[in-house]
């Protein structure tokens, strides 16, 4: 006898922990900002003008958003396969690089359909890479990936400050030359905000990731590696291929980020540059529970609290605002594990037990 578990079910399941994660971050915010002897009301009802109430506001979260939903995307392409990747910052910082390297490489008469597709994916290459490495130790050794990946970014990190001062940076400063003109994103036109070209990029990679694990074989195999490994394995599933191509592909992911803060925002790499945000990726993919359109509503969410932050900050000390973010992941992972008990406690429903008539048939 076989009990499948309804995706919708599922799917409510996740919706229902993750609005009251969000309640309870609320809830605590508020708690502070009293404390601190201000008006919730007030402090929300700023933070949201300041944010969606005007176009240089929308266009500042957007701005801040779309690093986030690449290596969010990134984060969560990994866990569908069973795999952790903690390393986006790297992959991150050597997407970056390479895809300024590239830009300012190319002949200054290049049009934009050739440099920007040749510079991105420049960097997209060199994220594949990097997140590829430890994807071949785990397949390979069975080195496990939180720890190779978590170590490749403090190589990453050396190896592109080492590279950038052996001649890539200009002279006493840390930054490289600036990418030819027909590299550059165009703005969204949003007010003077930097929101740029590679906010729609990043919302066509949402849609590919959906249609990917949704639509594609492949998808499907890597949602069964994820599953159980040992049962992919035995289905026949090239489990070693899985995990190399899937952490390759998110390091990819996260090498995307380039596309907004080289290609559409300051057209030439920096030290530094969107620093955190491959970690804040892991928050994200949480919060999205590793569904593309999750990842995309979270980063929306993360983007208006980083915004909204200095917005507010005559209010309340902007360091609430981060408390409210790590409250809100603290929040999900509890809520979350009571769900899924309850889910696992509750009887039976009429649609459940059909199910499980069904497939007790189906095996008879």
């Amino acid at each position: 006898m076989t009990t499948s578990v309804s995706p919708n079910n599922t799917l409510r399941r996740e919706l229902y922990a993750t609005a009251l994660a969000l309640l309870v971050a609320l809830a605590a915010g508020s708690v502070l900002i009293l404390t601190w002897g201000e008006s919730p009301a007030r402090v929300y009802g700023t933070l949201l003008a300041e944010t969606w109430g005007s176009a240089y506001g929308i266009g500042q979260v957007l701005f801040k958003a779309t690093p986030l939903i690449f290596t969010g995307l990134a984060v969560a392409l990994a866990y569908r396969a069973g795999l952790l990747n903690v390393g986006a910052e790297g992959q991150m910082a050597a997407g970056a690089f390479v895809t300024a390297v590239a830009g300012a490489a190319l002949p200054t008469d290049t049009p934009g359909v050739l440099a920007v597709p040749l510079a991105l994916s420049a960097g997209m290459g060199a994220g594949a890479l990097v997140g590829a490495l430890p994807g071949w130790l785990r397949a390979r050794f069975g080195a496990h990936e939180v720890i190779t990946t978590i170590m490749l970014n403090f190589v990453i990190a050396a190896l592109v400050m080492w590279a950038g001062r052996a001649g890539f940076f200009v002279i006493e400063t840390t930054h490289t030359a600036p990418i030819v003109a027909g590299a550059e994103l165009g703005s969204l036109g949003l007010g003077t905000s930097a929101a740029n070209l590679s906010f729609v990029l990043a919302l066509v990679f949402v849609v590919w990731a959906a249609w990917f694990f949704g639509r594609t074989r492949t998808g499907f195999e890597w949602r069964v590696v994820g599953a159980s490994m040992p049962a992919a394995e035995a289905s026949g599933i090239r489990v070693r291929r899985v995990i190399i191509l899937a952490m390759a592909l998110s390091g990819a992911m996260a090498g995307a980020v380039g596309a907004n803060t080289v290609l559409g925002d300051k057209h030439y790499f920096e030290e530094g540059l969107a620093r955190g945000a491959g970690f804040m990726g892991i928050a994200v993919a949480l919060l999205g529970q590793g569904q593309p359109l999750g990842v995309l509503l979270a980063a929306l969410l993360f983007g208006t609290l980083a915004h909204g932050g200095f917005e507010v900050n005559a209010l309340v000390p902007r360091e609430l605002v981060e408390v409210l973010q790590a409250v809100m992941i603290l929040a999900l992972l509890a809520t979350s594990a009571a769900v899924r008990r309850a889910a696992e406690t509750a009887p039976a429903t009429p649609a459940t037990n059909a199910t499980t008539t069904t497939n007790t048939k189906q095996g008879a």
